[in-house]
């Protein structure tokens, strides 16, 4: 049998978040912490659906001979998504139930439901019901004949069996109607997922709202008996970005079958799996769902809404704080401008602080020789500070540019209020391009200094995003080097259709030079190493995914190149295949092969970083671009050069680091199971607290 080539996308991606659960599992994680990483898992999981097998769906209903387009099939794919989520599934509601609820009664909290409710509790739960919930609450009678009821994506709804209470009909006889079906909507969104509870002899109670609901039904249907209650949510088709994927003909076939389909399609229905039968088969009629829509679940859905769980202040059950660390280079200086213009700087998030970013826009706003400010802006924080400098930028005369990506999945609306706020006050915007995503992170400040254009530019792995610097692991690079500044000039004149095509020499511009020149950097480490001379590539992504690519690195590592890379998410590159990514020759004590290992820990792994031996004269790249068709083909990304030396040192002691996680590290195996790295050396590395130490010395 032929060895398979490649790992599937969306089971590598299962892999991934499955890592995500593995963090909520690990008793060594501080309790919170272990909540919010299920918590996490959730929420990615809802994206999944609705983004990915919401897209598969699609391709089951193309015709046979357009389904021979595809490289799979996806009935068969989709089955065994569904096994997967099923048993991941499973996993974290035993997760939940037998190491979380416990842990959490171990430090005196305690969720109480309908039925372990204490006495004390019930008359402030009637109160809370009557005075806050109830004109929140609209029941809904089904009738899968003659009403379609519609379900909003991602809310929680409980299902509920009634029949009529008894009456008499004479003396002797009692009739009952049959059974009738309703659902009320859990307002979560206004009132939070969890009530706190008055304390008893200094124990914490919480209660779902879910359950002050339930056990307050009767009063909500006057007249009917509550047989049974169970809790359900519906996620929705997110309007399938297929252009990510497909292409030509077969695109536009997918495309003309959304046509006819109404907005959102159902493509997860969770349900309680304790719900009977004949329950969920009315269920199915009323709400015109197919079978392929169901999915069992436990008792209470939207586990993403712990993230709101109270904490009852005690810090020991989160992770200790780590402080953003100052820059030394930009700490307490005059001027931004007069560091840059003697040496680059490099900062690393969420280890050292992000406010270097916002200081030097704010110079840039107020400084009488800067003349304008250019910057692509993917997702920004809410009520963001890089917005506000933007803005006093252009409201002190500079001439400010913005390029804001509207097709930012799930920032659609923010980036457009954003856009709308910076338009109002005086910044040109452009938008997107038709087809192609803008995904760089680049800002070009123009400075006249004796009559003459400087450019200082900041690039950078991450979002302008001043509270996700603080959770997600990038690199930022500021740097005076002109040559890169002139070439960030025309990143943004192709990005204001003022140029169709361009050349870099240092910059690696997607969609022009970025994937060749990567292809020509795997070429010269095969080269080298075809001399008998140490030839080495290291990569740190996201996701690897580009079969292109990928056939190049087995090319390398057949040639003896030895390759190590650090993925956080998707990885389609299988190890330890024979010829390929795995070459044994006579005599050789070791194969030559890709280590691949994935981090998942206290902080998202979000930088990118490309390292190519070169022979000894090492060249290093950071950057926005992942290793994915669509990052190198379809949109426009920005690879940067490191130039400077000890900026490329200290760049390599943090990739050392993590290619030594000994704690938080797992192996990307041809099986992707997801095992932990150990090591012979009895010492122990967390990458991310030793980066950290590094960072602090």
């Amino acid at each position: 049998m032929k060895a398979q080539k490649y790992f599937d996308r969306e089971l590598s991606w299962l892999s991934f978040n499955h890592r995500v659960l593995q963090e909520a599992k690990d008793p060594s994680v501080p309790l919170y912490e272990r909540i919010k990483f299920a918590a996490i898992y959730s929420s990615n999981l809802d994206e999944f659906f609705r983004v990915r097998v919401a897209s598969l769906r699609s391709l089951v209903n193309l015709k046979q001979k357009a389904q021979k387009q595809l490289s799979f099939k996806p009935n068969n794919l989709l089955r065994q998504i569904k096994t997967i989520v099923h048993n991941q599934q499973e996993e974290l509601g035993k997760i939940f139930r037998e190491e979380l609820m416990p842990q959490l009664e171990k430090e005196n909290i305690f969720i109480a439901d309908e039925k372990s409710i204490c006495e004390e509790h019930k008359d402030f739960t009637r109160s809370y019901f009557y005075d806050q919930l109830i004109p929140y609450l609209q029941p809904t009678l089904l009738d899968k004949k003659r009403i379609s009821t519609f379900l909003q994506n991602k809310a929680i709804y409980l299902a509920i069996k009634l029949s009529v209470k008894s009456r008499k009909k004479s003396s002797q006889t009692k009739i009952t109607s049959r059974f009738k079906y309703a659902i009320v909507e859990i307002p979560a969104e206004r009132f939070g997922r969890f009530i706190v509870l008055p304390q008893i002899e200094n124990k914490n109670y919480l209660i779902f709202i879910d359950d002050i609901i339930r056990i307050h039904l009767t009063e909500l249907f006057p007249g009917y008996n509550v047989d049974c209650c169970y809790s359900v949510k519906l996620t929705r088709d997110a309007e399938l970005y297929i252009d990510d994927e497909f292409s030509g003909d077969l695109l536009q076939k997918i495309k003309k079958g959304l046509s006819k389909r109404k907005t959102g399609a159902p493509c997860r229905f969770l349900f309680d799996k304790e719900m009977p039968e004949d329950f969920i088969k009315f269920l199915r009629e009323a709400l015109h769902l197919s079978k392929e829509d169901l999915i069992p679940g436990g008792k209470y859905h939207n586990f993403n809404d712990f993230f709101g769980l109270p904490k009852f202040g005690n810090p020991k059950l989160e992770y200790e704080p780590m402080p953003p660390l100052p820059c030394a280079q930009l700490e307490n200086v005059n001027s931004v401008f007069s560091v840059l213009k003697k040496k680059d700087v490099l900062l690393s998030y969420p280890y050292q602080s992000y406010k270097y970013v916002l200081n030097f826009l704010s110079e840039a706003a107020t400084d009488p020789k800067v003349k304008s400010i250019k910057i692509t802006l993917y997702r920004v924080a809410e009520n963001s500070l890089v917005v506000r400098e933007l803005i006093k930028a252009a409201g002190n005369g500079k001439k400010v540019t913005a390029f804001v990506e509207v097709k930012a999945r799930f920032d659609e609306e923010l980036n457009f209020a954003s856009a709308e706020t910076l338009e109002k006050n005086g910044v040109k915007v452009f938008f997107s391009f038709p087809g192609l995503k803008v995904h760089s992170k680049l800002c070009l400040v123009e400075r006249l200094e004796n009559n003459i254009t400087k450019y200082y530019t900041y690039l950078a792995t991450g979002n302008f995003n001043e509270k996700t610097a603080r959770i997600y692991s990038d690199y930022g690079l500021f740097t005076a080097h002109q040559e890169i500044g002139k070439e960030a000039v025309k990143v943004f004149n192709y990005l204001e259709r003022k140029m169709e095509k361009a050349k870099f020499e240092h910059l690696l511009v997607a969609p022009f030079n970025l994937r060749k020149t990567f292809f020509e950097l795997i070429e010269n480490e095969i080269s080298i190493a075809s001399q008998g001379k140490k030839a080495e590539i290291i990569l740190k992504l996201n996701s690897l995914e580009d079969r292109k690519m990928i056939k190049k690195l087995y090319q390398a590592s057949s040639a003896g190149v030895k390759i190590k890379i650090i993925v956080r998410g998707i990885c389609c590159l299988i190890p330890a295949i024979k010829d390929l990514s795995e070459k044994t020759s006579l005599g050789e004590v070791e194969p030559r092969r890709i280590d691949t290992i994935s981090i998942v820990d206290r902080y998202l792994e979000h930088s990118r970083v490309y390292i190519f031996h070169n022979n000894g004269d090492i060249k290093y790249f950071l950057g926005s671009a992942d290793w994915m068709k669509r990052n190198l083909s379809r949109r426009v990304e920005v690879c940067f050069p490191v130039y400077d030396k000890n900026i490329q040192n200290e760049l390599q002691k943090m990739i050392n680091i993590q290619l030594s996680d000994n704690v938080k590290a797992r192996i990307i195996d041809d099986g992707q199971i997801n095992n932990f790295k150990t090591s012979n050396d009895k010492k122990k590395i967390r990458s991310q607290y030793a980066i950290y130490n590094l960072l602090n010395d």
